[in-house]
Parts: structure tokens; sequence; C-alpha cells
């Protein structure tokens, strides 16, 4: 954009012609990648979500073998605990995940999350 000052000279002002528009703009934010959920043991696990791999994480658990012998209804307690306004779906994926390190190989009428939503 260029104007004239008093002078006469005709200066050269740098930033956008429409200033007044970018206020409706987004700003442009990085969506952030949980690195440490995605390289995790837990993805591993099929249809497994990388909110439930972060939630197991965010409990202490590193691999899929230290869930052998727990509950998924222990588990999402104590990650209420952790997070109060958790979401229920993650139940479902805990019990999924608790049932994958029980059972190797799975049964592949298993890994529905459909059945785990149901009980």
């Amino acid at each position: 954009m260029c104007s004239v000052q008093g002078d006469g000279w005709a200066r050269l002002t740098l930033g956008p012609p429409w200033p007044s528009l970018l206020a409706f703009m987004p700003p442009n934010k990085k969506k952030e990648t949980d690195y440490a959920a995605l390289n995790s043991d837990f993805m591993r696990i099929p249809k497994m979500k990388v909110e439930a791999a972060r939630a197991l994480l965010s409990l202490g658990m590193k691999y899929s073998y230290e869930l052998e012998g727990r509950s998924g209804e222990s588990l999402f307690a104590d990650y209420k605990k952790l997070k109060p306004n958790a979401d229920p779906e993650l139940l479902a994926y805990f019990r999924l995940a608790v049932y994958c390190a029980e059972h190797k190989p799975p049964e592949p009428a298993m890994l529905e999350l459909s059945h785990w939503r149901k009980n």
C-alpha cells in the first residue's frame, strides 16, 4: 500500500490491505500432536483412539501387559479421579484394551467397540 506524506514523498507502508477483515479470520493455530500417545504400546490395539491411549498413559501405564488382571471399570474410575469430566466413551476403549492384553490373539468379533459399549 502506498501513501503520500505531507512532504510530498510517497512511502510504502507494509501490512495487510484490509486490516479490518483480519478480525474475522481464524488464527493460524497448528494442531498439537500427541506423539507420546501415538508411539505408545496401546496404539497397537486395533481401533484404539489416541485419546484413550493418552488416558492410559496418564494413569501411569506404559505397556499393554500392565492391563492384565485389571478391569475397564476400575481404570475408568481412576481416570475420572484425574479428569472428572472424562468422556464416558473411554470406558469401552479401556475394556477393549484389557481384553486385548489378556487374550493373545484376540477374537475378531471381540474387537468391535459395539460389543464393549453394551456391557
